[in-house]
């Protein structure tokens, strides 16, 4: 099935009301299924009487307006487009950078363009597609959007089978910088399956049945106030969401986290007001990928990488010290 070319409006009358948003206007459209009209009002494409509604299982009731719009279809390949990297290492078989805080990792509804995927293309030219697939060229693990920080790009199809070997494997060196709220332990771990959170499909939370096993181990770099601690996360999987699920279900989340942080955290009245201020005004998870090592897939040698956090994340600790 396609999506129409049109947005498509239904006007909730009796014989509707009570209905499932999702479960109704598939029906009514007739050639949608259900599965993707409910991705469409997740992604954010459901209008409610002018307003945005993003659940799926809403329930009707009768005088409502609702205009579903359908996203133009992603090109079959992503472009090539000369966008700025930070390469830190690159030979034939890889690419290893430091990706910049807001760059979404490969082409998606709502970000078609201007993707690491994308500059990519245009730094590798034509031989790199189809690396690995062709929607998402390289790519053997991801950084959410707004988490900066080293990553590697396979160019070859050997790389590309042995770095995902690796990641699937676990063998691989990781370690993030992440500034969270509160006070931590010296070092411990945190150790919680994580699976999709059923009240809200765009958060992950620990879970007791049906998630993912999930392991992560940190330790206390410098705390600071005893309202903020600078830590080191290591990760033993990497599950979606990984470390700002696991700090969060822990009541530390980290500072900035759109998602995973609803409220002004209590440790907050421990910082001044300049840096209390910096602190609930940073737009983004103070997450950073600082290092990550491999065994090369050519050479079967050991390298790694380090990386110091962005401009925005120095900022914002030295902001916090005072």
């Amino acid at each position: 099935m396609s999506d129409p070319e049109s947005p498509f409006h239904l006007a909730v009358d009796a014989s509707l009301a009570g209905q499932r948003a999702d479960r109704a206007l598939a029906d009514a459209i007739g050639t949608v299924s259900r599965s993707r009209v409910k991705t469409l009002i997740e992604g954010g494409h459901l209008f409610r009487n002018g307003q945005v509604l993003r659940e799926p299982a809403e329930t009707l009731r009768a005088g409502m307006e609702l205009l579903l719009n359908f996203p133009p279809p992603l090109p079959a390949r992503p472009i090539a487009e000369n966008l700025p990297l930070k390469i830190l290492y690159e030979d034939q078989d890889l690419i290893v950078l430091d990706k910049q805080a807001g760059l979404v990792t490969h082409p998606a509804p709502g970000n078609e363009t201007g993707t690491l995927v994308n500059a990519l293309l245009g730094h590798c030219g034509d031989g790199f597609e189809g690396i690995g697939g062709e929607k998402r060229p390289g790519i053997v693990h991801r950084l959410d959007k707004d988490t900066s920080g080293v990553m590697v790009v396979a160019k070859t199809a050997l790389a590309h089978n042995a770095l995902s070997e690796a990641f699937a494997a676990r063998d691989i060196d990781r370690a993030y910088l992440a500034l969270a709220w509160g006070l931590l332990p010296a070092s411990g771990e945190f150790d919680g399956a994580i699976g999709r959170d059923k009240r809200d499909r765009k958060r992950m939370t620990v879970v007791t049945s049906g998630g993912k096993a999930a392991l992560t181990r940190f330790r206390l770099l410098e705390p600071i106030h005893a309202a903020v601690s600078l830590i080191e996360c290591k990760l033993a999987t990497g599950r979606t969401h990984q470390i700002r699920v696991h700090l969060s279900q822990a009541g530390h989340p980290l500072l900035g986290d759109p998602v995973y942080l609803r409220r002004i955290p209590a440790a907050a009245r421990g910082l001044s007001q300049d840096a209390r201020e910096a602190a609930l005004d940073f737009p983004r998870q103070a997450l950073h990928a600082a290092r990550l090592g491999f065994i090369h897939p050519r050479t079967k040698k050991p390298i790694s990488f380090d990386t110091a956090p962005p401009a925005d994340f120095q900022d914002l600790k030295n902001r916090l010290i005072g």
